[in-house]
């Protein structure tokens, strides 16, 4: 027999629209002699849909998808579609427990065959860690006493696995225990750096455990400020990937099933991590803008590693005639940094213009003159001018429609070495979760990488100079960022220490940092909540971002 999975970019929200992609790509694998097709977790809906599950119309309205969407496959002989979506029984439902209120919401995959739903089966493990909320919405299929679902086609039984499901031991169990020879699982599981191997790992452990061929549909595309990485695989019951979708793109993964459901398919290489992050901030960024309607992006070009970095994102992701530089030099800005920006400007075929703003600087500061008398000039002077940036280009944000992408990294906001309605003016920040280390990285591999230039050459597409100069926020005579913050791979690996993997200060120490450092860093971290708080929304891909999983209280005193 012959199986799909679907690897579909779903747009939370757009039941049309997604049922339209599922339906195209499952009549695909039908045409290919597919009759087993898996599509990803609430790929009905998006993922995650949040509080428009609280909404009786958008249930309802899910409801109504689902029943058009089996009626319009009906005409596909012997397909079984297994598709995610939200759920909630009737009161005339499926209802196994007398004790289950019936408008619980669950987290549910359904098996469309024949024009009509055959089988609902509700997810049993519920995450509430990292970007996971999905006990505010949804209730355990295995709490509310709902049994395992497997159905047979052609002769093959197959059990359903919601995600986090295949990540505990139950969930399989008592889908093989109730005849299951084959599980699928549908996911819906944001990227972070080599979650793609953590994933295959679990899964491996899971089919062996069973001893069970295991296929995985994978969602893939980016929404708000989590990635999809796709990646959709099959496993044999010995945990060996027998075939591996593409990273980042959509795809229909066909595979043969042996009698017993050992499949066989194309195996495509796992990217490598620059890659991986390069292709999530990529998609991220392609995803928001286009999901959102905006015409295209502008980037305050600084001369610097972080918007050269930005700007070469954005140019992939949205091509050059969408993207928008904009260099804005102070009484402070190098030469070389006009000079660089320009040349990467031309490099990438962009649209570049330049705004002086010393004369608006200079208004400011005689406007407050009287104000400031006796006072020296300190970071007061050097936000201003960060301001008067921020404001210029939300003025041509809102005059020409296109979206800010602002350009601070991960470091600088860990820090606060950021201005608030300043650098940090704008609608998306791209590299919100990418240490400035990590910027560096991703920078020389995208110039090791063959890159057609606007003038048809083919190199690298950020001037050298740009990633050998010591950086600097220019807004003082002969500053470098090393004045204010220690030696970037000093913070970067503090940083990941404290903020990303939850070690205390002394834990930190024990590992070899010098305390002074330490203890400035975290400092710093916990002074700045309060810019992060307003702070535009970026992509996540560590498995600790400053977004959906970090909460931190702004008021707080506890120090360790």
């Amino acid at each position: 027999m012959k199986a799909a999975l679907l690897q579909i970019n779903a747009t939370v929200g757009d039941l049309e629209g997604n049922a339209r992609l599922v339906e195209l790509a499952a009549r695909r694998a039908h045409a290919q002699g597919a009759r087993l097709v898996v599509a990803p977790e609430l790929a009905l809906t998006g993922y995650p849909p949040e509080d428009l599950l609280l909404r009786p119309a958008f249930m309802q309205a899910c409801a109504a998808s689902l029943q058009a969407l089996a009626a319009g496959l009906a005409d596909c002989a012997g397909l079984h579609l297994v598709l995610g979506h939200p759920h909630q029984f009737g009161p005339h439902g499926d209802v196994r427990s007398k004790s289950m209120a019936v408008q619980q919401r669950f987290n549910a995959a359904s098996v469309l065959a024949g024009g009509a739903v055959r089988g609902t089966y509700c997810k049993r493990e519920l995450p509430n860690y990292q970007v996971f909320d999905e006990r505010r919405y949804f209730a355990s299929g295995r709490d509310a006493g709902l049994p395992p679902l497997v159905f047979e086609v052609e002769g093959l039984r197959v059990g359903l696995l919601i995600c986090e499901d295949a990540w505990f031991d139950e969930p399989a169990q008592a889908a093989c225990e109730a005849g299951a020879q084959l599980l699928c699982v549908l996911n819906a599981s944001p990227f972070h750096l080599d979650k793609a191997g953590e994933r295959e790992a679990r899964m491996a452990d899971r089919a062996r455990a069973v001893a069970r061929p295991l296929l995985y549909a994978h969602l893939v595309g980016g929404q708000d400020e989590v990635v999809f990485d796709g990646a959709s695989f099959a496993l044999d019951a010995a945990g060996t990937v027998r075939a591996r979708a593409p990273a980042f793109e959509e795809a229909v993964l066909t595979l043969d099933l042996a009698a017993d459901g050992t499949p066989a398919g194309p195996v495509t290489p796992v990217p490598s991590l620059e890659a991986q992050a390069w292709s999530a901030l990529v998609v991220g960024v392609r995803d928001y803008v286009d999901k959102n309607g905006f015409p295209g992006a502008l980037i305050g070009l600084s001369g610097g590693v972080d918007s050269a970095l930005v700007l070469a994102i954005a140019v992939d992701a949205l091509g050059p005639g969408r993207v928008r530089a904009v260099m804005m030099p102070s009484p402070y800005t190098a030469d070389i940094s006009w000079i660089d920006a320009r040349e990467m400007a031309a490099r990438l075929g962009v649209r570049y213009d330049e705004i002086a703003i010393a004369p608006m600087f200079e208004a400011f500061r005689t406007s407050l003159a009287p104000l400031f008398a006796g006072r020296a000039e300190d970071t007061t002077e050097e936000n201003l001018q960060a301001r008067i940036r921020g404001t210029l280009l939300m003025a041509l944000s809102n005059k020409l429609g296109a979206i800010v992408l602002t350009t601070g990294n991960k470091s600088e906001m860990a820090t606060g070495y950021c201005t608030l309605y300043g650098d940090m003016a704008g609608g998306f920040a791209v590299i919100k979760d990418v240490a400035k280390t990590l910027v560096y990285r991703l920078a020389r591999w995208k110039n090791g990488q063959p890159t057609r230039r606007a003038d048809g050459t083919v190199g690298p597409v950020i001037p050298e100079r740009i990633l050998t100069r010591p950086p600097s926020a220019e807004l003082r005579p002969g500053q470098t960022d090393q004045d204010s913050l220690p030696p970037y791979e000093v913070l970067d690996a503090i940083l990941a220490r404290y903020m990303e993997d939850d070690q205390g200060i002394e834990a930190i120490v024990d590992a070899g940092h010098a305390r002074t450092d330490v203890e400035r860093v975290t400092r710093l971290i916990k002074l700045n909540e309060y810019k992060r708080r307003q702070a535009p929304v970026g992509i996540r891909i560590t498995h600790r971002g400053f977004g959906r999983d970090w909460r931190y209280p702004i008021t707080s005193r506890f120090r360790a």
